[in-house]
């Protein structure tokens, strides 16, 4: 039966596979998987817990250093971290870990397990501006220690880039409204549909203010502006995954970009039902940005990808591309062009100084005053669990400022 937009496209573990998957772990005494995750989520004693059915034990390990586990689980791009790190690929493949987190996960949901309690206040308050991966993270990992925290989301729900840019079939909104939940039972608030535009006020309300804006936004190539059948990835993601893949398309879209976002991009056409889906990337195989399973998820659905190509011209429906390396031209004709072709970020509105990566200038996450960054526009990789982890630093180092425990 052919996969939905709305399906989820990894089918999770039950109880007998996921036994056998932990079974083939070789329980390392250096944990090389542990060593390998930037959350921290300790991958290793997870997985011993559930060879030995402590299902239970397993899903306090994750939550207690993963808040975002459950997420972490469907979207991280494990083959780069833990599963690089597993001595198992040695032998013949490393342990599915992705997997078996979620499997763990989806335990600790079923069995409404509560394993963070919320702490009295210790009368602090920080205000963190986003309520994407990174802002989640630092305000609850800030709320385990009594600060009272309150996010500014601008959108009408939280969940920043969980909620608008990652597809259905990977990461269902439903998962990312279960997971804010557990952060506001531990005291966080969550102002929605209030853009923060100063940070003036909030300095004067507030002891410590994070920003975790993250790059919410698509670039637009100069030869493609105001032509009416271009979009911005990021744009279309977010129309998609509001209306629940309840759109109208055309047969023919051409796709420009390389990255994770391109690769949502075409994977989610094939799923909506476009016949012919064309990717036209500016590195090569070789050099691809875009995870391995992301890649390969897009070819198995049938997406047609041209590497080493970079866009000249456009006119009307047509594209013209030039090869990077050798005298070769293309032109592709498509009655819809979307672009994935990066994105950039809005901390200058807010006074920051933004570099030529958009990555706000800051002095170990810090920026002046009581002021931090967080998440994508901090230094560091642009992933999710790596949100997690900026999170974690970034409410360590405001506590500390803080003179919190």
């Amino acid at each position: 039966m052919s996969k939905k937009y709305t399906d989820e496209y990894e089918v999770g573990y039950n109880p007998r596979l996921v036994m056998e998957e932990a079974a083939r772990c070789l329980l390392c005494h250096d944990a090389p998987c542990s060593l390998s995750c930037p959350a921290g989520t300790d991958p290793a004693k997870f997985i011993r817990s559930v060879r030995f059915r402590n299902f239970k034990g397993a899903a306090e390990t994750v939550r207690v250093n993963n808040i975002l586990g459950a997420i972490c689980a469907r979207v991280c791009p494990t083959e780069r971290y833990c599963q690089q790190g597993c001595s198992r690929s040695g032998i013949d493949k490393p342990i599915d870990i992705g997997r078996i987190q979620r499997f763990v996960t989806d335990f600790e949901d079923a069995t409404k397990m509560k394993v963070l309690e919320a702490k009295p206040s210790v009368g602090k308050k920080v205000a963190v501006v986003g309520s994407g991966p990174s802002g989640l993270s630092v305000a609850a990992n800030l709320a385990l220690s009594g600060v009272e925290v309150t996010i500014f989301e601008k959108e009408a729900r939280a969940g920043g880039y969980l909620r608008n840019g990652i597809p259905e079939y990977r990461l269902p909104n439903e998962i990312v409204d279960k997971e804010i939940a557990r952060i506001k039972k531990l005291g966080v608030k969550i102002e929605t549909s209030h853009p923060v535009e100063s940070l003036d006020s909030l300095k004067k309300e507030f002891d410590a203010v994070v920003v975790a804006v993250g790059m919410s936004k698509g670039k637009m190539l100069p030869m493609f502006d105001g032509k009416r059948n271009v979009k911005i990835a990021v744009d279309f993601l977010k129309m998609v995954k509001r209306k629940k893949g309840e759109v109208k398309l055309p047969d023919n879209i051409l796709v420009v970009g390389g990255g994770d976002v391109a690769m949502d991009v075409v994977t989610t056409l094939k799923l909506l039902g476009v016949k012919q889906v064309t990717d036209v990337v500016y590195e090569t195989f070789e050099e691809f940005k875009a995870s391995k399973k992301e890649l390969q998820g897009a070819q198995e659905q049938g997406v047609t990808i041209i590497d080493g190509y970079v866009p000249v011209s456009v006119k009307g429906k047509t594209v013209k591309f030039a090869h990077r390396n050798i005298q070769s031209e293309l032109k592709i004709k498509a009655d819809m062009i979307i672009l994935a072709v990066g994105q950039y970020t809005e901390a200058a509105m807010l006074g920051l100084e933004v570099n030529k990566k958009q990555e706000v200038v800051e002095d170990n996450y810090k920026v002046k005053d009581n002021v931090f960054v967080v998440g994508d526009i901090a230094h560091g990789e642009k992933t999710v669990v790596y949100g997690v982890r900026s999170g974690k630093e970034v409410a360590a180092l405001v506590k500390k400022s803080l003179g919190v425990k």
